[in-house]
């Protein structure tokens, strides 16, 4: 039997084809195609004869060969994925040469660079130095089944040059772009999945998506896609990471932070979250703008629990001292709160003894203003109110109006809405979108039966005067509802002239709009000296401005009391400037000057550590020397200097921040206060702006989010995009 084998070996290594030929018992090896790591075979490596013909390797005895299609990998052994093996192991391992093979021959394929043979429950294997994992090693089984495995390891860094990616990738510093070498990173490609779904509030079930999954998969065969408890935990550490990082910001920040905070109920689950946002301008002069928390905040919301949670915010990030001002909606518990603040915080450390803590939400102010006119001439506007129900009532009545605005060449794409009473901003939108389409009422009431509430000519010429009117507020809330919110200097003349064209109109001849405008004058002037008095400090330090500003606007305000109130902002500046005085800033830049260098031998080193020194006593020297009272002469003769230079020329796209950065020098104190004041949002919109992104993560998809969970996305959405945008 052995005879027969051994001739039909030598007769069919070659054959008329070329190939070798299937006979007897004996199965013949497979050619495959080469892996990557595949090399042509040395002369006198096992598995190739000194002709280069393959060799055949065949079973001698009776017993049945295996097929080489079997195979040949077996599974992981438990506990040995990814495990790292310690130098102890490495030594109790046996070695190539201590295994007992029926054949003692070194081990010359390059695949046992990745591999190393060793004995597991007395059976030969190999083991992967990459993953760990463990497959058949006796030297009769061959290598194909290890090549394989390298071919798809996920821990092997394959470092041939015909499949290395170039990424292009550009530097934080300075911006220049390199083209880098792409490694696949299980743990930064978690990262960025896990970025992604907060800064652009996907499901956390997206993971469990199979057409997400399919695309990963084709994307990246390489990647493990999580789960969502997976992808939460990776959320939480992002926010960790950024809070930390914010809060390295403020506690490193030298000025003020100007708070803004608001109350929000879900609507599916009427939980009440409070919102609680930061404003300050950094060191190199940049308006920042940071949610420290989104907390959520049981039932009830009394005085009590709103003032409690906002105090352990404050001492939380390390800010209770650092405050400037905290702005509110008007409503009694906003105000009743404030009062609690100021006694649980130390008023030595806030502006003026907490006299400007509280300020109120102009925008909120415009609001009652308007509505308070508007609910006196609630019968003048209700029929063309109720033309607008009726032609927006159905799809059909929608679909005919359009068309007869067609017909009439009506140039406009703007449809009608319905105005919320609650809202006088949309009513404004209401009455101006409905003049336009005046002749289309006209034209469907001829033609339309059922029709009934056409307004008349008089109520046409009441929403054109009133519309007219409120164009001026809707501008100013316009403005004062940015998201790229000005800084506080830019809107004191527009509350100026708010106030001014109050005064005119409650001089109307039409008695309808004098009463209006007599009502909102009431209301205006009742809110008027808690907002005009930062306003006009931010005015005054705006060098196009200064005091002209006020000297422009206060008699068309004031009248014969002009020069009174402008006394009484000029005071509080003075106040201002003693207190600013009073207080010794930090030197900035200088942190680590005082130490010793690390190699004293030169000699020029020690003469300016010595130097520094010096100057540094002479700075304590002429601090000291200097009486308080010449110090408050001096801060008021910087303010007097700064009043008495003039103004600048009038520039729209004047940057007042670069202005006061580039002058610090000349006013230091001025710079200091400036940086503090014009930072003062006089609106809560930044903090609104964050309810209509929890509204979407706390949509009836998503009601089952825990709290901790949307305070982490809400707040590091908000880190994450003011990293993006500088």
């Amino acid at each position: 039997m052995e005879d027969t084998n051994t001739d039909t070996n030598k007769s069919g290594s070659s054959s008329p084809s070329g190939s070798p030929l299937r006979t007897g018992r004996c199965p013949l090896p497979i050619v495959r195609s080469p892996s990557p790591f595949s090399r042509s075979p040395s002369p006198l490596s096992p598995g190739s004869s000194p002709s280069g013909s393959p060799s055949l390797l065949c079973p001698l005895n009776n017993e049945s060969p295996k097929s080489p299609m079997v195979d040949l990998e077996v599974e992981e052994q438990e506990g040995s994925q990814g495990s790292p093996r310690t130098e102890e192991e490495r030594e109790q391992e046996p070695t190539n040469e201590d295994l007992d093979t029926s054949k003692k021959r070194k081990t010359t394929s390059d695949v046992w660079v990745h591999f190393t043979r060793k004995k597991v429950e007395g059976k030969i294997k190999a083991q992967c130095h990459h993953c760990g994992k463990l497959y058949l090693g006796d030297p009769s089984q061959g290598t194909t089944h290890l090549r394989n495995h390298l071919a798809r390891c996920p821990r092997m860094k394959f470092k041939d040059i015909r499949q290395q990616v170039l990424i292009k990738q550009q530097n934080k510093v300075d911006g220049t772009v390199s083209l880098n070498n792409y490694q696949f990173d299980q743990a930064r490609v978690r990262n960025k999945l896990a970025r992604m779904v907060i800064l652009h509030e996907y499901p956390l079930s997206m993971v469990d998506h199979i057409g997400f999954r399919e695309f990963v998969t084709d994307l990246q065969p390489m990647f493990k896609l999580v789960t969502r408890n997976t992808l939460k935990s990776d959320i939480l550490k992002i926010y960790d990471n950024e809070r930390e990082k914010a809060l390295k910001m403020t506690d490193k920040n030298g000025s003020r932070m100007a708070i803004t905070t608001d109350m929000w109920t879900s609507s599916n689950k009427k939980r009440g979250f409070m919102v609680i946002t930061a404003h300050f301008i950094d060191h190199t002069w940049t308006l920042q703008s940071r949610v420290l928390r989104f907390v959520y905040v049981p039932s009830p919301h009394t005085k009590d629990v709103l003032a409690e949670v906002l105090v352990d915010c404050f001492l939380e990030w390390n800010i209770d001292r650092k405050l400037s001002t905290i702005t509110v909606d008007n409503c009694s518990t906003n105000d009743a709160m404030i009062r609690l603040l100021l006694n649980k915080l130390d008023t030595s450390s806030l502006m003026l003894g907490g006299s400007m803590l509280h300020m109120r939400c102009a925008a909120h102010i415009l609001n009652l203003i308007v509505q308070d006119g508007l609910s006196l001439i609630g019968d003048g506007i209700e029929r063309i109110r109720d033309s607008v129900i009726y032609w927006t009532g159905s799809p059909k009545r929608r679909q005919k109006f359009d068309e007869n605005a067609h017909q009439l060449r009506v140039q406009c794409t703007k449809e009608l809405v319905l105005d919320c009473k609650t809202r006088w901003n949309s009513t404004y939108l209401m009455l101006s979108t409905a003049l336009i389409y005046k002749d289309v009422f006209s034209r469907l009431a001829k033609r339309e039966t059922s029709y009934t509430c056409l307004p008349y000519d008089h109520d046409w010429e009441v929403a054109k005067d009133i519309c007219g009117r409120l164009e001026l507020f809707h501008s100013v809330t316009e403005f004062f509802s940015g998201r790229k919110y000005p800084t506080t200097n830019m809107y004191f003349a527009l509350v100026c002239e708010l106030k001014i064209a109050l005064n005119e109109w409650s001089l109307s001849s039409s008695e309808m709009i004098s009463t209006m405008a007599e009502s909102m004058l009431a209301k205006f002037n009742s809110y008027w000296a808690n907002v005009s008095i930062v306003m006009a400090v931010a005015a005054i330090l705006d060098p196009r401005y200064k005091m002209k500003l006020l000297e422009f606007y206060y008699p068309n305000i004031y009248g014969d009391d002009s020069d009174l109130e402008i006394e009484k902002i000029k005071n509080l500046c003075y106040d201002l400037l003693d207190e600013y005085g009073d207080v010794e800033e930090s030197p900035v830049g200088n942190e680590g000057s005082s130490h010793m260098p690390t190699s004293t031998s030169n000699q020029v080193a020690q003469i300016k550590f010595r130097l520094i020194g010096s100057m540094s006593r002479f700075d304590g020297f002429v601090n000291n020397s200097s009486s308080s009272s010449k110090k408050h002469g001096s801060g008021r003769m910087e303010f007097d200097h700064f009043i008495d230079e003039g103004v600048l020329k009038r520039s729209e796209d004047f940057d007042i921040l670069a202005w006061w950065k580039s002058n610090g020098l000349k006013y230091p104190t001025l710079q200091r206060i400036a940086r503090d004041i014009l930072a003062i949002p006089v609106t809560t919109v930044a903090s609104e702006a964050a309810f209509s992104t929890s509204g979407r993560l706390l949509s009836p998809h998503r009601s089952k989010l825990y709290p901790k969970t949307i305070e982490a996305m809400m707040c590091a959405q908000n880190w994450l995009w003011s990293e993006i945008n500088g």
